[in-house]
């Protein structure tokens, strides 16, 4: 196997192509950037970029996560597309958790598990990127500091919502947040 590695190193310095190694299928382990390319996730989170932010409705969740006890952040510009200068109805703009819901149509309902298809970073009831339960360690979600007993993916964004996300040993002394305190224009 480490000749199979060295080989493909040497071939690809004789041919020119710098040697990177492929992206993990779900996210890797934190911190999370947002992706350099946001197009797939985009698209595979079902989710449209558009020039503008949508007005039809507008409102604000917000996400903790903690790996091992210690708060873990939200990438910034998730959702948002540098390139064209576009975003989707959900984004973030900066690293403090508010997840921003600017939709284009009014009723329409987002799903936590968009906005982390969109960042690239996979979630199900026992992952997060590439933490999974087993070993000694949990994955929990919260929504309002109260349990989530299904699949955190299923989670639809809700105004004011307060989202914690945990993962880790566990620790009965760990409460989760029970809100957040959303600036006023927000």
């Amino acid at each position: 196997m480490i000749c199979a590695i060295i080989a493909a190193v040497a071939l690809a310095g004789i041919a020119g192509r710098p040697v990177t190694a492929s992206p993990r299928d779900d996210g890797g382990f934190p911190p999370w950037p947002a992706p350099a390319d946001p197009r797939p996730g985009i698209k595979a989170a079902g989710l449209k970029a558009e020039p503008m932010e949508g007005a039809a409705e507008h409102y604000h969740a917000h996400l903790d996560i903690y790996v091992n006890g210690k708060p873990v952040p939200v990438a910034a510009d998730v959702g948002i597309d540098p390139a064209s200068q576009t975003l989707t109805d959900l984004h973030t703009h900066d690293t403090t958790g508010v997840l921003h819901i600017e939709s284009h149509t009014k009723g329409t309902r987002y799903t936590l598990g968009q906005f982390f298809t969109e960042w690239g970073v996979k979630l199900t009831r026992d992952q997060i990127g590439a933490l999974r339960t087993g070993g000694g360690r949990t994955f929990a979600a919260y929504v309002g500091g109260r349990p989530f007993p299904g699949d955190p993916a299923a989670i639809v964004l809700a105004p004011h919502q307060e989202i914690a996300l945990v993962y880790g040993p566990p620790n009965p002394s760990f409460e989760p947040p029970s809100g957040y305190t959303f600036p006023p224009d927000e």
